[in-house]
């Protein structure tokens, strides 16, 4: 029998930290299930990576994570596929006081950061826990182990991301289980995130933060991660370094 191809799914491909992912995958050589909402630029994502690795079967799939009906699709269509690595990059962040926070956006924020992220993760769990080289890795960020003034609500959402996927990566090693659960934090990163955090399309990182990070570089720590045998990976915001650790939550 031929052996099923491996594919990399990445959620939020379509810019920033989960383009660049998916172009240091296809480095690997990987085949790639490529997931967003915006079809011209996934389109264009995949024609970009297909010039330098012309042998990789790309993926793409359209979808709207918004709605929850559409995340277990997503996930049902993909069943023929063998995913050996998933990575939930899709989510967004905010800046408001809590008294000043849109709701609507805020149970948007609630939905794709927690939600999505916990469906998509345990139906993979359920799939693939005893498949040998199967990664998980869940983007949480720097907010997600520190508070941020006027990031509450985001903040407390990457906790959970933080919290959820130490917590797996902790109970699959329990269990024998030969999945790998690990966690990004990633400190300010030049995307797409500033824009939509303050609904603002003029937002400068150069005016609000003396330090960040590209997508480029986050996606080259993200690969430092995939490659180790670690389960946290985590930007020091007093130096901007990058480090590998166990899991940080007490246990």
């Amino acid at each position: 029998m031929k052996k099923a191809k491996d594919y990399t799914c990445i959620t939020g491909a379509s810019a920033g930290i989960g383009a660049e992912v998916a172009k240091q995958f296809a480095k690997l050589g990987h085949n790639l299930i490529l997931v967003a909402r915006r079809q011209e630029r996934l389109e264009k994502l995949k024609q970009e990576i297909l010039t330098n690795n012309p042998d990789l079967d790309i993926v793409i799939k359209v979808t709207d994570l918004s709605d929850t009906d559409n995340v277990v699709e997503l996930y049902e269509s993909l069943e023929k596929y063998h995913i050996i690595t998933l990575i939930n990059n899709a989510g967004f962040g905010n800046y408001d006081k809590v008294e000043d926070q849109d709701l609507e956006k805020t149970v948007m924020l609630i939905h794709l950061n927690i939600e999505v992220l916990t469906i998509l993760s345990t139906l993979y769990v359920r799939d693939y826990k005893d498949c040998k080289g199967a990664q998980l890795i869940n983007l949480s960020s720097r907010g997600g182990y520190m508070l941020v003034q006027n990031a509450v609500t985001y903040c407390a959402s990457k906790f959970y991301v933080s919290a959820f996927t130490e917590g797996l990566a902790l109970e699959l090693k329990a269990n024998h289980n030969q999945l790998k659960a690990k966690v990004l934090a990633p400190a300010a990163t030049k995307t797409e995130f500033g824009q939509v955090a303050t609904d603002s399309k003029a937002y400068d990182y150069d005016e609000h933060f003396t330090k960040y990070h590209t997508s480029k570089e986050m996606a080259q720590f993200l690969m430092e991660l995939y490659h180790s045998d670690k389960v946290v990976g985590l930007v020091d915001v007093t130096n901007f370094e990058f480090h590998l650790s166990e899991p940080l939550f007490d246990h």
